[in-house]
């Protein structure tokens, strides 16, 4: 079966948007990504970084006792923020995942990221692909990309494993993410960006397009 729509989730230093690139490409259909926000803020009456606040930061309140620490906590002063009024993060949430919906009616896309495969857990022609590698290759691949050090690249990664699992329980309600969320696991350890693009096209149902 020929899978009219390719959802690639990916963890940091996995090649993730090098490897949807190819696939894209080998695919002849667009990558959807940063539109999603785009077209959800329209939907929702609200500039773009509203709609990616809500998508990757928690509230600005939770941010605001992070900053504080314990230190903050013991004074037992917690200033109240300004915080302009806006949609209820409920209602932006479900015009992203409403936006995720047109766009694998639509088909023909690879949507990256944006926990698309969950919103599309229930369409037969959608293909859920995750890409991931072992922590020393992503933290070798992120020391390199982005000039940090081994301690940097460990701590960024940790960051972002977080925020991958937060926004999945926060738009989904589910505490773990497991290897059958997907139907597709790629490890890129050893699995180049033209490799893992050709796996994904061959799994998509693309028969002219040899592994």
């Amino acid at each position: 079966m020929t899978r009219a729509v390719v959802c690639i989730s990916f963890q940091d230093g996995s090649g993730g948007r090098e490897i949807a690139g190819v696939a894209a490409g080998l695919l002849g259909v667009s990558i959807v990504d940063e539109e999603i926000v785009a077209r959800a803020a329209i939907e929702a009456g609200v500039d773009d970084a509203v709609v990616a606040d809500v998508e990757r930061r928690k509230s600005a309140l939770m941010r605001l006792l992070d900053g504080l620490g314990t230190s903050g906590m013991a004074a037992g002063y917690v200033p109240t923020p300004a915080v302009p009024e806006q949609p209820p993060s409920d209602a932006v949430r479900g015009m992203i995942r409403s936006v995720i919906e047109e766009t694998a009616a639509d088909g023909g896309a690879v949507i990256l990221a944006h926990a698309a495969s969950f919103a599309l857990g229930g369409r037969d022609d959608v293909l859920r692909v995750l890409l991931t590698a072992s922590e020393q290759t992503r933290a070798d691949r992120l020391m390199s990309a982005l000039d940090l050090d081994a301690k940097d690249a460990a701590r960024t990664i940790k960051r972002s494993d977080a925020a991958r699992a937060d926004y999945i329980k926060r738009f989904y309600g589910i505490g773990a993410e497991l290897p059958t969320h997907y139907d597709l696991v790629i490890n890129t350890d050893n699995i180049d960006a033209e490799l893992g693009a050709r796996l994904i096209v061959a799994a998509a149902g693309d028969d002219d397009q040899g592994v």
